[in-house]
């Protein structure tokens, strides 16, 4: 029986993971601009990326080391990497969708680069099934 170890970031990549997220809300924002007119274009402007923000910052798992470790609503790893994936490849898409195509490109190149550098994560993410505070995941 193997105790998995939570894996750590390198701080250039936790700073990449956030200019990311920054990015995919900008994608979100702008698409949301050029996607909708009259009454409902500042409220789309202003709520998808809001949207986005919250579902991101609340669904966690606890002990991620490249979160705050707290978790306001616990899911499993799994679950938390599709909404990471999500995320980051839909803001991707977004700027794909509405504009900038060399930046969505980019974007999407990067979140794929930045996935390669944490594998380790990933692997420790998935590892993650249960999602109670006091979790231990072992492998057989």
């Amino acid at each position: 029986m193997c105790v998995m170890t939570t894996p750590t970031m390198a701080p250039w990549n936790l700073g990449l993971r956030f200019g990311l997220e920054l990015a995919a809300l900008a994608g979100f924002g702008i698409t949301a601009w050029r996607l909708t007119d009259g009454v409902w274009r500042w409220p789309a402007v202003i709520g998808v990326p809001l949207a986005a923000a919250v579902v991101w910052g609340v669904f966690n798992v606890p002990g991620d080391p490249s979160r705050s470790g707290e978790a306001p609503i616990a899911v499993p790893g799994a679950v938390r990497l599709a909404i990471e994936l999500t995320t980051l490849g839909g803001g991707a898409a977004a700027f794909i969708l509405s504009g900038p195509r060399p930046v969505g490109i980019t974007l999407a190149v990067t979140v794929v680069f930045h996935y390669a550098m944490s594998i380790d994560r990933i692997d420790w993410l998935l590892g993650r099934r249960r999602s109670g505070p006091a979790q231990t995941a072992n492998r057989l």
